[in-house]
C-alpha cells in the first residue's frame, strides 16, 4: 500500500513518531486526496467532452510544532503526481513577482513566442500567462507556511490563484493561520477578502489541533547554543538536527531575493542548516536575512567564530541576521567559539554588538523558544 497514511504508520511502528489522534485525522485527509491524484490528468476531458474537475486540495492550519510540515512532506514524498513542487510561500511569491516584471519588460513579439502564452487572455496582463507557466512546472503545488504580509502579494493573489485553479492546479498548503486571519489588519484588506473566499471554496480547510508542540519538545530543555567549537559541539549540533528533522528527507533549497539566489544546503521540516561562513562571510544584507527568517522557523548555524574588528563586516552581517531572526521569532541553534558575552569582547564594534549578545541569550529562553514563528508587521 502507498500514500502518506502508510508512510506515517511506518514511522509510528518504527518508533520514530508518537501516535497522535489529530495528526492521524489530518493524514487520513491527505490519503483521501492521494487516491484521486493517481488518476488525475489536468485538462483531460471525460464523458460528453467536459473537463474533469481537479481533486480538491487541502489547507491545513494550526499552531507551531503540530506536525503540519512533517505531514505535508510525507504527502509530497508519496504523491503520485510526477510534475509537482514543494516550496515556501514567501519564496514562491518572490519568484512570481520576478516573472511578472519579466513579462512586462518583454515586447509583444517575445511574449507571443512563449510556450505558456494564454491566447485568449490580454497579452498585456501578466497574471494568466505567469499562472500558466507555474502550472506547466507543477500540477501539484505544496506550500509550506502559507502567509500573506505584503500588500503587493495581497493585491494579485485572487486573480493569480483563480488562473491556477482554472488550469487545474491542485494545492496543498500549511499555515499557522485560518484563511480568515490571512493578511489581518493589512492595508486595503477588503480587496483581499475575495481571495479568502476563493481559498475556502477550492480547498478543504482543516485544523490540525494536536495538543503537543512536537518541535518545542525537541528544543525545550536542550542546549541550543553550543560552545566552544570542536568535536563535542559538532556532535551536539548533529544530534539536535536529527531530533528536530527525524523522519523527514532533507533537501537543498534555494531562496530567491530580488533576482539573487541564496543556497540553503540543508533544509527539512521548516528548519535550515548552514555555516556562518556561507551566511555571513559573503556580501548579504537585511533582505536576504529576512527571507531566511520568514521561510524557516528554525535556523541551525555551524561555526560562529570569535569576532573582532578584523572581522567587522562579518560581525555586522551577523548582527543583521540575528535582528531578522529575532523579529520573526525564528529559533536559533548554533555552535560558536565562545559564549554570547565573549563572542565580541572588545575592540571597535564591540559596543554595537551588545544588543546582539542580549538577543542571543534571550533566544535560548523557554519563553522565546515557545513563541510562535512570527511574520513581522504587515507591510504597506
Amino acid at each position: 500500500m502507498a500514500g502518506p497514511k502508510f508512510a506515517y504508520d511506518d514511522l509510528i511502528e518504527n518508533g520514530e513518531l508518537y501516535a497522535d489522534r489529530a495528526q492521524f485525522q489530518a493524514v487520513r485527509l491527505l490519503q483521501k486526496l492521494y487516491g484521486p491524484l493517481k488518476s488525475y490528468v489536468p485538462r483531460k476531458k471525460g464523458f460528453f467532452g467536459r473537463e474533469k474537475r481537479p481533486p480538491q486540495g487541502i489547507y491545513m492550519w494550526g499552531g507551531v510544532g503540530r506536525g503540519k510540515s512533517l505531514l505535508m512532506d510525507l504527502f509530497y514524498q508519496t504523491a503520485p503526481t510526477p510534475i509537482r513542487r514543494r516550496v515556501h510561500f514567501h519564496e514562491f511569491m518572490a519568484e512570481i513577482h520576478e516573472q511578472i516584471a519579466a513579462w512586462r519588460a518583454m515586447s509583444n513579439a517575445e511574449r507571443k513566442r512563449k510556450p505558456f502564452l494564454v491566447r485568449k487572455a490580454d497579452i498585456d496582463d501578466p497574471l494568466p500567462h505567469v499562472a500558466r507557466a507555474t502550472f506547466q512546472k507543477a500540477h501539484l503545488l505544496c506550500f509550506d507556511e502559507f502567509q500573506v504580509t505584503d500588500i503587493a502579494d495581497a493585491m494579485i493573489l485572487g486573480r493569480f490563484f483563480e488562473s491556477l485553479f482554472r488550469f487545474g492546479t491542485v494545492i496543498v498548503a500549511t499555515s499557522n493561520r485560518h484563511p480568515d486571519d490571512l493578511y489581518k489588519d493589512g492595508l486595503n484588506r477588503q480587496l483581499f477578502l475575495p481571495f479568502i473566499e476563493l481559498l475556502k471554496q477550492q480547498l478543504n480547510v482543516h485544523e490540525l489541533g494536536a495538543a503537543r508542540d512536537y518541535r518545542l519538545d525537541q528544543l525545550m530543555g536542550a542546549t541550543v547554543y553550543h560552545n566552544p567549537l570542536g568535536t563535542e559541539a559538532d556532535a551536539a549540533m548533529d544530534a539536535a538536527w536529527d531530533r528536530l528533522t527525524k523522519a523527514t528527507h532533507e533537501e537543498q533549497e534555494e531562496l530567491t531575493i530580488k533576482g539573487r539566489h541564496l543556497a540553503i544546503p540543508r533544509a527539512a521540516r521548516g528548519a535550515a542548516r548552514i555555516s556562518f561562513e556561507a551566511l555571513c562571510k559573503q556580501a548579504l544584507g537585511a533582505e536576504d536575512y529576512l527571507a531566511v527568517a520568514r521561510n524557516y522557523n528554525t535556523l541551525f548555524m555551524d561555526g560562529i567564530p570569535s569576532l573582532s574588528p578584523e572581522k567587522r563586516n562579518e560581525a555586522k552581517r551577523f548582527v543583521t541576521l540575528i535582528d531578522a531572526l529575532y523579529e520573526h521569532k525564528t529559533k536559533f541553534v548554533c555552535s560558536a567559539d565562545a559564549s554570547p558575552q565573549d563572542l565580541y569582547p572588545k575592540g571597535d564594534g564591540s559596543f554595537e554588538f551588545e544588543r546582539t549578545t542580549s538577543r542571543l541569550m534571550e533566544m535560548q529562553s523557554a519563553e522565546y523558544l515557545g513563541s510562535e514563528h512570527g511574520h513581522g508587521k504587515v507591510s504597506s
